[in-house]
């Protein structure tokens, strides 16, 4: 068992839900459900196993896990995981069984069925119910509760379910069909949770019937009880029109955000993905960031209806999205959301716990890192990072850390003012020169270390700057990135020389949110800038454009170049009165108003 796992290990929750064994490629080679999660998984490491679990444990490098409001959901939530990757250790579990529903049909007459396929008939679907005993008991109570239709084909007179109470005989009778609707309503509500009031009359009757000496229909009535208590806390419906649906949550602990989303495909969570870095606005506006690259820059398929948090704008999101944007208050898809987040919350302390119990805490990493590049141990470190498009509106951004932790009010933006085009370099000379001829003027503290984000030639300029114009030593260091744009090497010394950092210590766990949140901090700026350059200023000034028409102007035509090719016919379409709309139209297309 490797340091990896005993530190995670230290940290499951005593929660229900399901755990993924992973080999050292990564891939996953089995899942499991478990009540306590904790229990469950520390169970393969300690004390003797058979053949079988020797050989899955030597092979598991790594594990993850997902936690559920009930050992219910983590045993469906594992069918679905084990279908999806198809674990090598899973295959002697699987069958072709597929776990069964309650179905309404949508017939004049309806019936109450048991069924193993979900289909896209109108029907209503309930389940799946991995207790098929519990499943068809309930039918039986529900048969008993609402004389639904029993006969596939009507019969010719009435049958024995008649004369039970347990059918209205529409093979014979004519039985309105408000008398169906209403009592389809009533399933529907009992089997999404209305079930606590006909519960109660249950109790009722049965201490009724317990008090006249009817013991048999009291242990009846004790059965039908025992039954909803046994299914109604584990079900959920799942929808019949199957939409493909993500489900996002996030959570925000030291300066970090965790975004988790979950993927709803057939009514199913079939896979969920996690997303961790750090933020620096404010949480929401980092969000709507994450959300829209989410869908764009990484080509994730976008499905027909997104569920996020009510703490989001979504406004905002249905102007980046371009797909149905709920924020549900209530059911099903409302504990999805709230699933969403409290596993965000899981992963955010799981993240900074693993930290803490490895005794990698931020002032033993800039430790470290002292020794590694032997300079004294680097207590206040900035590192810069440029960002421009082909050269245009080129900024950059300082970040500072303090005992390796972030000192937000003490970042700095700048405008770059002397450099034309994409010449990094230049602008690199630029800001380096700004602030540290600051410092001196305004005698404010020296840096121990300054760290550039990027290689040999942002580096050197830095360090011409820093002794041949203003006269200072300070140790300088570039952070280069691989081909993925993560952080890859720590470059210093006079010939900048690759410095060995161990990529799971402490250290390199700095340098690369050092690296990370200036990037996000410069980029963050100059999105920022250009989006106030390119829209806010063509808009601004506009007779009678104010904030909120100018929202509806973007969540319509979602760009400033589909709004410029507007019609004022068009523009009046999305709310605007007459006389702004051609204001508007006029202004964007500098052409002087009709009279």
């Amino acid at each position: 068992m490797n340091e990896k796992i005993k530190h995670k290990l230290a940290l499951l929750p005593d929660q229900p839900g399901c755990y993924l064994m992973k080999d050292k490629n990564g891939t996953i080679i089995y899942v499991g459900k478990a009540k306590v999660l904790k229990n469950r998984v520390r169970s393969y490491f300690t004390g003797s196993h058979n053949t079988k679990t020797e050989r899955l444990v030597s092979e598991i490098e790594d594990f993850e896990y997902i936690i559920t409001e009930s050992d219910i959901e983590a045993l469906v939530l594992e069918i679905n995981l084990i279908q999806k990757n198809d674990p090598k250790y899973n295959i002697m579990l699987k069958d072709d069984k597929s776990y069964p529903f309650i179905k309404v049909t949508n017939e004049r007459y309806p019936r109450l069925l048991i069924t193993r396929k979900v289909l896209k008939d109108k029907a209503s679907y309930f389940g799946p119910y991995p207790d098929v005993r519990a499943a068809n008991e309930t039918k039986k109570l529900l048969d008993r509760l609402f004389p639904l239709r029993k006969c596939k084909v009507l019969p010719k007179e009435v049958c024995l379910y008649y004369h039970m109470g347990q059918c209205l005989a529409p093979c014979v009778f004519d039985v309105p069909k408000d008398t169906y609707t209403q009592m389809t309503a009533e399933i529907r509500r009992f089997l999404n949770g209305g079930h606590t009031a006909i519960q109660k009359e249950l109790e009722q009757k049965m201490q009724q019937a317990a008090e006249k000496m009817e013991f048999e229909q009291a242990g009846e009535y004790r059965d039908q009880i025992q039954a909803i208590e046994t299914i109604m806390t584990k079900q959920k419906m799942t929808q019949t029109d199957l939409l493909d649906r993500d489900v996002f949550g996030y959570a925000i602990e030291n300066g970090w955000m965790c975004v988790q989303v979950f993927f709803v495909r057939q009514g199913k969570v079939i896979e969920r993905d996690v997303s961790m870095f750090p933020f620096y606005n404010e949480a929401e506006e980092d969000f709507l960031t994450f959300i829209g690259q989410f869908y764009q820059e990484n080509h994730h398929f976008l499905p027909r209806e997104v569920l996020i948090p009510d703490t989001i704008d979504q406004v905002s999101v249905e102007a980046i999205v371009e797909t149905r944007i709920t924020q549900p208050k209530r059911g099903e898809k409302k504990k999805l959301v709230e699933l969403a987040n409290k596993n965000a919350r899981v992963s955010l302390t799981e993240k900074f716990e693993l930290i803490q119990r490895k005794n990698e805490r931020t002032i033993g990493a800039i430790e470290r890192l002292g020794q590694a590049m032997n300079i004294p141990v680097p207590i206040r470190i900035e590192a810069f990072d440029n960002s421009n498009i082909m050269g245009t509106d080129p900024v950059s951004a300082m970040v500072v850390f303090i005992d390796g932790k972030p000192m937000k009010k003490e970042y700095r933006k700048y405008k770059i003012k002397t450099v034309t085009g994409p010449d990094d370099y230049a602008s690199m000379r630029e800001v380096i020169y700004r602030r540290y001829s600051r410092v001196i003027k305004d005698q404010l503290p020296f840096p121990d270390l300054i760290i550039i984000d990027g290689g040999k030639g942002q580096v050197d300029v830095a360090r011409d700057v820093l002794e041949n114009q203003l006269g200072i030593d300070i140790p300088i260091a570039g952070l280069a990135k691989n081909d993925q744009h993560k952080t890859s090497e720590l470059l210093f010394g006079p010939n900048l020389d690759t410095i060995d950092l161990a990529r799971n210590s402490a250290e390199f766990f700095l340098l690369q949110r050092i690296q990370d949140e200036v990037h996000r901090f410069a980029i963050t700026f100059h999105r920022q800038l250009r989006s106030k350059n390119s829209f806010a200023s063509k808009l601004d000034g506009i007779n009678g454009l104010g904030p909120k028409r100018k929202q509806d102007l973007l969540k319509e035509f979602k760009s400033l170049k589909k709004i410029e090719a507007a019609t004022i016919e068009e523009l009046q379409a999305v709310g605007l009165p007459k006389a702004v709309a051609e204001n508007t139209y006029h202004a964007l297309h500098k052409t002087p108003p009709q009279t």
